[in-house]
This record gives C-alpha cells, sequence and structure tokens, in this order.
C-alpha cells in the first residue's frame, strides 16, 4: 500500500507527536552546506536525532528572512554550484532512506520561478516532497503555486509574523496546509540568547484564530529554548542552531538534535 502523501503525511507525524504528548521537532537544514554529499549527511544525522519533520533548505542568492548563518551556509552551497535540480535529488534520495518522514522544501520564490512553478510541483511529487514553504511569496500572490501544489499532493505552508494583524491573521491560517509557521520575532532567522516574553500570547493569538498545528520558529537556538517552546506550541523549528553545526559534521548535528529532542521529552514527564 502507498503511503499518503502531502497534508496527509503531515498530519500524521503530528498526530503521533500529540498521542506521545510532545511537540513535533522539526530541523531545517540547507542542502547542497557543507557540501551536496555532507548535506545528505546532515539529513540522516537529524532523523537519527529524534526528526519529526525535516524543512531542506534550497540555497538562493538573496534570503531576505534569514540571517547570517543561514545566508552563509546559502552561498557556500551556491559557490560550489547547487541547484534546485541537485536539491530535488537529495530530497528523492532522503525520501527513499526513510519513506515514512516527512519532508518540506523551504525555498525563495526566483529559483521556483525559474525552474518552472508547475514543474517543481511535479517534481516534488516525483521525489516524495510533503510540503512547500516560500517565505517570499504572500497568501495574495500564491494562487497559482497553490492550484499546482493542491494537484501534486503538496501542502503549501505559510509563515505568520507576529506584527500580523488579526484579519490578515486569519486569511493566512486558513490558506496554510500542514501547519502554521508562527515567526517568534520580527527580523531575521538565527540564533538568540533569549526568546521572545511575548511568545506566549503570540501563539494564543494564532490559536484564537486556527485549529491547525502551530510551530514556532526563529531564534530557538537550544534544548532550553525547545523545551519552553515545546509547552506552548504544536511544533518546534530548529534552524540556524544546526546549520551552525553542519562544518562540525554528521555526529555534532545529530548530539544536538537529540538533546532538543530529550529536553522536549523530558519536559512533558
Amino acid at each position: 500500500m502507498t503511503t499518503k502523501r502531502g497534508v496527509s503525511a503531515i498530519a500524521r507525524a503530528f498526530a503521533a507527536a500529540q498521542s506521545a504528548q510532545r511537540a513535533t521537532l522539526i530541523p531545517y537544514i540547507t542542502l547542497g552546506y557543507p557540501t551536496l554529499e555532507r548535506s545528505l549527511e546532515i539529513a540522516e544525522a537529524t532523523i537519527a536525532g529524534g526528526a519529526d519533520i525535516l524543512e531542506l533548505g534550497i540555497p538562493f542568492s538573496d534570503p531576505l528572512a534569514d540571517g547570517p548563518i543561514i545566508q552563509h551556509a546559502t552561498q557556500e552551497a551556491l559557490d560550489q554550484g547547487a541547484t534546485v535540480a541537485h536539491c530535488l535529488e537529495a530530497a528523492g534520495t532522503i525520501r527513499k532512506r526513510h519513506p515514512e518522514i516527512p519532508l518540506a522544501f523551504m525555498g525563495y520564490l526566483n529559483p521556483l520561478l525559474a525552474y518552472g512553478e508547475e514543474r517543481f510541483c511535479a517534481a516534488c511529487q516525483t521525489c516524495g516532497v510533503d510540503g512547500l514553504i516560500v517565505p517570499d511569496l504572500p497568501p495574495e500572490e500564491a494562487t497559482e503555486i497553490e492550484a499546482h501544489c493542491r494537484s501534486r499532493q503538496l501542502a503549501t505552508i505559510f509563515l505568520l509574523a507576529p506584527n500580523t494583524p488579526e484579519e490578515r491573521m486569519r486569511c493566512i491560517c486558513s490558506r496554510s496546509q500542514g501547519y502554521i509557521y508562527l515567526v517568534s520575532m520580527t527580523g531575521t532567522t538565527g540564533t538568540r540568547e533569549t526568546l521572545p516574553k511575548s511568545l506566549d500570547d503570540l501563539v494564543g493569538r494564532a490559536r484564537a484564530v486556527t485549529d491547525k498545528p502551530i510551530a514556532v520558529g526563529f531564534g530557538i537556538s537550544t534544548p532550553d529554548h525547545a523545551a519552553a517552546v515545546a509547552r506552548i506550541a504544536d511544533g518546534v523549528i530548529v534552524g540556524s542552531a544546526i546549520v551552525r553545526r553542519c562544518s562540525e559534521g554528521a555526529a555534532c548535528v545529530e548530539a544536538f538534535v537529540r538533546s532538543l529532542r530529550n529536553e522536549m521529552d523530558y519536559d512533558i514527564l
């Protein structure tokens, strides 16, 4: 029997975590960094460390939502020749090795337009990707790519910023599939020493307008951060803190992801 992909696969991951009375752990990695081959090793490491869903970054030369750590990683990947086609191939390799874990691409609009939106969504379905996050694509301009995603069983996941008015928040939540990517703070991605004091209220505002899973990202840098977010949200997204460790090797990444997962699990006991 073929495993259902897309929104169904993502929903299963959140349901499994909820059944275990914990939040869903969602690591982010940049494909092609430190090299394309080593980024596959990093993907393996995050899964071994306890990832429930894996976000795969597509390198782009102008990643406006990303801070210095991910900017450096994407530029390194581009310098080594990483392309959208390489990322699709890498996702297919990860899918073959791990049939169950949901995969979500996170990439900016220009590379997808250059590749061809319909062609890209078809390729995502072929290689087993479940969701698509495009940080610089607002819902108002996403109708065409949403249609291509729907026809290919691919979830479109939108970002929700902390300064979003309630009416627009409702719109974004209604359009987002799989989960709501709730940005913890204004600004770019990156490691932080502390979480915003307003995060609890922000999650509450989002919960007031949607019953979809809420996953919080941006600035989650330590196991303690992950545990704190896990108390109030359905998912914990960790990017820069993982990417920063990629140059140290897969074993370092696996140990860090496991420390996130252990602290999240310990916190519910």
